[in-house]
């Protein structure tokens, strides 16, 4: 067993099936699509198609309703509609298994040996969440590379790189706008304390305020923040001349004030299913961020020295306690996992445990939530319990994932 797991985890074998398989549901997709009624596309890529086939005419991608984007992803998309409707769904296969590679080199960056990484890196190339995510046309996997490719440029200490990525992957969904703080807090130069044991009171703690202050003021820190704000802002200005006021609310400003009273696993949503019309609504909707701003600065300040953990912990925290939160959200820390995994001193029985866990916290949202959506029955009551009761889940799991992780000894190139 062991010789054939270690064949089927080969960097070479584990690479070329994980893609094909990516290509034969695609292939299958579309064959569903055309014979059975139940179809196999993601609405979102029927969605992105018609925001492309607008630009291609050289109007807004923003005529398409529902389309809330950059129109960079429209863009890319065009293909769709000069050469083949399936090229977008090729290009997401190809992200996901690029992602897949990001992870490896990561490992292997971060200690582990090219067998064992690529064990770990099956986890994702092999997991079908991502692999079904993909094929069926969701964009998720261009975030997933973006997001370990700015990670493995961090690594690594190609900050230029880095921040160029991460100012894209900022572009393209806000939620990795929260890395900002343990980045920050990971290039600051550490403080020096020769000089305090001379000091007491106020003087001393005014000290330590400047030199916290000051740690931030370096090359590096600075390098960073003038390549992503410039990537960022570079972006946001074009789309802003080309497509107005209308690119801002639809990319950005849309998500920040959305209240999406459909059912979902967000703790939040009954809340704002029976507010939704108060005049409370938004400012409820506003203040359900409270508790992810105060549990993503404490994590940033306690766990920053291992950026990779603790942007698993950030997106983790921030998807669990989002308003809005739905299946495809979950891949967002899934593909930073398999970078956590080797650090664990979990055993295998208390791993399988957790995950057996986690799937049966989405199995009792499911059932209530079918037979609202199938059967019509008034079951919004206890989707929200059962919303609540996965919250609960994520929690002890992301308990358990700290209490028993034991931080990389990575190993540092030399700066650029």
């Amino acid at each position: 067993m062991e010789p054939l797991i270690s064949t089927l985890t080969g960097k070479r074998v584990l690479f070329t099936s994980s893609f094909v398989l990516r290509l034969v549901l695609v292939a299958y997709g579309d064959y569903q699509d055309r014979t059975v009624a139940v179809k196999y596309t993601d609405i979102d890529y029927h969605v992105f198609t018609d925001a492309a086939r607008f630009v291609t005419k050289g109007e807004s991608p923003y005529n398409r309703s529902t389309y809330r984007y950059t129109p960079l992803l429209a863009w890319l998309l065009t293909p769709n509609i000069y050469l083949h409707l399936v090229f977008g769904k090729i290009l997401f296969v190809v992200c996901d298994v690029v992602s897949g590679l990001l992870i490896y080199r990561l490992l292997c960056l971060r200690g582990l040996g090219s067998q064992a990484a690529c064990r770990v890196c099956s986890l994702w190339l092999l997991n079908p969440l991502p692999m079904g995510v993909s094929s069926r046309g969701n964009a998720e996997s261009i975030m997933a590379a973006l997001v370990l490719g700015t990670l493995l440029c961090m690594e690594g200490r190609r900050l230029s790189w880095a921040a160029a990525l991460y100012g894209l992957s900022v572009h393209m969904k806000i939620y990795p706008v929260t890395y900002a703080l343990p980045i920050a807090l990971t290039l600051r130069l550490p403080e020096t304390r020769a000089e305090e044991e001379e000091e007491e009171g106020w003087r001393l703690r005014w000290r330590r305020l400047f030199g916290f202050v000051g740690s931030f003021l370096n090359r590096e820190l600075f390098l960073f923040a003038g390549v992503a704000g410039g990537v960022f802002c570079g972006l946001t200005a074009l789309f802003y001349h080309m497509y107005g006021w209308e690119f801002l609310h639809e990319t950005y400003l849309y998500h920040l004030t959305r209240r999406d009273i459909r059912h979902n696993f967000s703790p939040y949503f009954y809340m704002l299913y029976l507010t939704a019309d108060s005049r409370w609504s938004q400012w409820l909707g506003l203040l359900a961020f409270l508790p992810q701003l105060v549990l993503l600065v404490l994590v940033s300040w306690v766990f920053h020295r291992d950026l990779a953990f603790c942007c698993f912990l950030h997106t983790s925290i921030f998807v669990s306690f989002n308003k809005v939160c739905t299946s495809q959200y979950f891949l967002w820390y899934l593909c930073l996992l398999p970078l956590v995994i080797p650090g664990l001193t979990l055993s295998p029985a208390q791993g399988v445990g957790l995950l057996v866990l986690w799937f049966a916290g989405q199995g009792v949202w499911l059932g209530p939530a079918y037979f609202l959506e199938f059967e019509g029955s008034n079951t919004f009551l206890l989707i929200w319990l059962a919303g609540l009761l996965f919250l609960v889940i994520n929690c002890f799991i992301l308990i358990q994932i700290i209490t028993h992780y034991k931080p990389a000894q990575t190993h540092k190139l030399k700066a650029e």
